[in-house]
């Protein structure tokens, strides 16, 4: 929502600004549809060649859900954290075998049913029971763990930048095929010396709008977009890092209340609950 918003805006601030200018919107709608068909032509095919197949289906594959508002709210964290909180006391009043039907088999599992909003995630299910598992076979120490979780969000991190550097190089090559378009305009018109100083004044502002129009496309709505794909990597990653601290705070001998403790501290404050916040809805959870 917040996308579109600002590209209204955008629209709104540079063809208002023209038109109090006195700017004549003929030119621009005569040039544009030539010169818009000359840069994302070019832009497309620069990015097929500088992307793999793999690269070009996780970026198409973004791309909507910048459209949408982020999914890392504060009901969602205090989800995670009362899930964790519920099967870490499980494994403590039980023992960690009590909980390895839950882990191989969460959707089947009375806990992780409970909390709908995790379990249709199925990466980050799929993230929270491999260290559970791995906690429960009891053949690893909290710093392989850590180590191994570290090198997982690594990863994690480095496939979520793949198509945020794919589209910050799509901004930043779109100025340059709008001095490609506007240099076809200027030789175009180069040709035309001769034609009446009207018409050769029309044909020189049609070559200006491809620069202008390579510039607006790069600065006002493709490279804000990798902009705001980086900011989702990293909320992506930061609850990841919510469960890790949790789950190590849990493996290094603190109580479930503590251990969950430990992971909201990490979380962003401005979806960080409160203790009372989250003391509350486990309370509502477990009854």
């Amino acid at each position: 929502m917040f996308v579109i918003i600002g590209y209204v805006v955008v629209l709104g601030a540079v063809f208002g600004g023209y038109a109090l200018a006195g700017g004549k919107f003929g030119v621009i709608l005569k040039a544009a549809p030539v010169e818009l068909f000359i840069i994302c032509g070019a832009a497309l095919g620069a990015f097929f060649v500088g992307n793999s197949a793999k690269s070009v289906k996780a970026t198409v594959k973004a791309v909507p859900t910048l459209f949408k508002g982020s999914k890392y709210t504060k009901a969602r964290y205090m989800e995670l954290m009362a899930l964790l909180y519920e099967i870490l006391s499980k494994a403590r009043k039980e023992g960690l075998m009590s909980i390895e039907r839950d882990v191989e088999s969460p959707h089947e599992s009375p806990i992780f049913s409970k909390y709908q909003t995790i379990g249709h995630d199925h990466h980050l299910v799929e993230f929270i029971t491999d260290y559970l598992r791995m906690m429960v076979s009891g053949n690893l120490n909290p710093h392989e763990i850590e180590s191994l979780i570290d090198s997982e969000i690594e990863t994690h991190h480095q496939e979520a930048h793949g198509p945020m550097n794919s589209i910050n190089k799509l901004g930043d090559g779109l100025p340059a095929f709008g001095i490609v378009a506007a240099v076809l305009g200027v030789v175009k018109t180069m040709a035309s010396v001769g034609a009446a100083p009207a018409v050769l004044g029309q044909m020189i502002a049609g070559a200006l709008v491809g620069t202008f129009l390579g510039i607006l496309m790069a600065y006002g709505f493709v490279s804000p977009l990798a902009s705001l794909l980086e900011q989702k990597a990293e909320e992506a990653a930061k609850e990841l890092i919510c469960v890790k601290t949790t789950l190590l705070a849990s493996m290094q001998g603190y109580t479930p209340a503590i251990a969950v403790e430990f992971g909201r501290k990490v979380l962003f404050s401005t979806e960080r609950p409160t203790f009372a916040e989250l003391e509350s809805h486990v309370k509502q959870k477990k009854a």
